[in-house]
């Protein structure tokens, strides 16, 4: 059973959330419907890849007409500048953020069953592919995460990125400023991930999400009788071929990969867990990469890195466990039968959220979930309260137990 406290703590919360901005606002977007920002307090912006996770809350409260406003909002701003930004402001629109959004529509169509609205949004998510597949594509033919960065004024990139990871940098200022904006349009801001050279990786979540973003289209083509499905099943099919190729080890496990220096990544990180996730993998693959993907489970949840020796600090890596990869590693297990796997993460998981609520009275935007406390790795900024993904892993995951 939920607990009741923090349930209707939740409730409260994510109505306190839901802004109304239709005018635009110095650098504020105004949106044409109410839209969820992810903390009340703390921002007054829509962000895409939190949205997802937000949304998975109100659908367990209910809200399915919110769920709906939120994505009629990013279909609007991909319509009006052809990607959907990392938030509604002006200084995003320079990038994006992982690729939810055909998730999303997937979720509103299955409820509303709306082939109408289906229709105008598929239009509008051949839009959103076209950015991926045209301003974020590798040679090889796998996506990269990127966004801009002006030469004449890379510097505030270089000293954002010192701030929060507390490393002076006197070279390569301006490849350093790049490798910041990846960090920023991957969401994982900021990781070790790719060392200080993120443009030249090929991410496993971003390939394995872009996978799934082919697949929806496959299935929106069949529900809408467009006769396209068999082209979008075809490149969903070549790029897990391509990811098999570069991505896969001999462990079976796919890392990032430096499609310039052609080497995978040398350590695992929660980003693997997106191929089960997004059902690319066949039982035999899932099964021979799932033993060493539990390595990365912890005490009170999974890990967002491996433990390894690394310069600077960052707050997606060890020992922090965000609730959007809690999610997407018990969601991912249970689509492939790992049923005691995905409870016990999940059972953990929330008890942490629930123990940390009753001592600190908050959700959090992230947890140690070797200690299971709020003693995180938070950078420069401290750690915000959280509402929106911390409330949708939770009252998903405590669903699923």
């Amino acid at each position: 059973m939920k607990s009741e406290t923090l349930f209707d703590y939740i409730s409260t919360n994510m109505l306190k959330s839901v802004k109304i901005n239709k005018e635009d606002q110095d650098t504020l977007i105004g949106l044409p419907y109410p839209y969820t920002v992810p903390a009340v307090g703390h921002f007054n912006e829509l962000y895409y890849w939190d949205t997802y996770f937000t949304n998975k809350g109100l659908e367990e409260l209910g809200n399915y007409t919110q769920v709906k406003h939120n994505v009629d909002n990013m279909l609007y701003l991909v319509e009006k500048y052809g990607l959907m930004p990392n938030g509604n402001r002006t200084y995003y629109l320079s990038r994006s953020q992982p690729p939810f959004l055909s998730l999303m529509v997937r979720d509103v169509y299955e409820h509303f069953g709306d082939k109408n609205w289906l229709k105008k949004a598929y239009e509008t998510l051949l839009t959103e592919y076209d950015f991926w597949m045209n301003k974020r594509i590798s040679p090889i033919g796998l996506n990269v995460y990127g966004g801009d960065v002006d030469p004449n004024d890379f510097m505030g990139k270089v000293q954002h990125y010192e701030a929060r990871t507390k490393i002076k940098f006197t070279e390569n200022l301006y490849d350093l400023a790049r490798h910041c904006v990846v960090c920023c349009e991957s969401g994982w801001d900021m990781n070790p991930r790719w060392g200080r050279e993120g443009y030249n990786y090929l991410p496993v979540d971003l390939n394995s999400l872009m996978y799934q973003f082919e697949t929806n289209m496959a299935y929106f083509s069949e529900v809408l009788g467009l006769e396209t499905d068999v082209f979008w099943n075809d490149v969903a099919s070549h790029r897990k071929d391509l990811m098999m190729k570069y991505l896969c080890a001999d462990d079976g496990i796919l890392y990032d990969y430096n499609f310039v220096t052609n080497e995978r990544s040398e350590f695992l990180t929660a980003a693997s867990l997106y191929p089960l996730f997004a059902e690319m993998l066949t039982k035999e693959e899932a099964d021979r990469a799932v033993a060493k993907l539990l390595s990365l489970e912890a005490e009170f949840g999974v890990l967002t890195c491996e433990e390894f020796e690394k310069i600077g600090t960052y707050q997606w890596d060890y020992p922090n466990g965000w609730p959007c990869l809690q999610y997407i590693a018990v969601v991912g297990l249970k689509k492939y039968g790992y049923l005691q796997d995905a409870k016990r993460i999940a059972v953990k998981y929330t008890a942490l959220v629930e123990n940390a609520y009753e001592t600190t009275g908050h959700l959090w935007e992230k947890y140690n979930v070797v200690s299971g406390n709020t003693d995180v790795c938070s950078e420069n900024y401290g750690m915000p309260v959280m509402m929106g993904w911390t409330a949708g892993a939770y009252l998903s995951l405590k669903n699923m137990i």
